[in-house]
């Protein structure tokens, strides 16, 4: 069983606006490099239930910083033409330096010559993040909107409130069971 939610916010005051989790049962087996092909469905379902249609996208997951250069993100904001942020914890590929420990600290994500990413400091002396891009959208434009939606954590409030929204029903359905 999978839980996906997803939930839109306002872009200036940061508060919920939307929120959609759907549960589904999960056919795609796990295979590193192929997350999106597992969490893909229930995610364009629970879109489709959405009636905001949001203006931009951050996935947790990567956009085409991603072994097969499109990942999450990029299928995301392929599927529904929307601007999309790829956003992680962790990096799949690539070479960086350590950006400066700074809020909005930037150093570039780069594999084979090409820069794929941006390595993020979002808060001061905290690990950074790895930003990329999904869809429609440049990687300035990318890093901008990832500071601005992180304004007290480490990670988005976009990816903060969907992973609030999903660990809170996952535990109400663990303890129904």
């Amino acid at each position: 069983m999978l839980v996906a939610g997803v939930v839109i916010l306002d872009a200036n005051s940061l508060q919920v606006v939307e929120s959609v989790v759907i549960q589904d049962t999960v056919e795609f087996p796990y295979i590193p490099g192929l997350f999106s092909f597992r969490e893909l469905p229930p995610l364009v379902r629970a879109f489709k239930e959405l009636k905001t249609t949001p203006q931009l996208v951050v996935c947790d997951g990567q956009g085409i910083a991603h072994p097969r250069r499109f990942g999450l993100a990029s299928h995301l904001g392929v599927l529904f033409d929307i601007p999309t942020i790829g956003c992680g914890k962790t990096r799949l590929l690539g070479e960086y330096k350590e950006p400066a420990h700074q809020r909005g600290a930037y150093s570039p994500l780069i594999d084979q010559g090409e820069i794929i990413g941006g390595v993020l400091r979002t808060q001061p002396n905290i690990k950074p993040i790895f930003v990329s891009i999904g869809h429609g959208i440049s990687l300035p434009t990318a890093c901008t909107w990832i500071t601005k939606l992180s304004p007290k954590y480490r990670l988005p409030e976009t990816t903060r409130q969907a992973d609030q929204l999903v660990n809170k029903v996952s535990a109400e359905l663990n303890r129904s069971r």
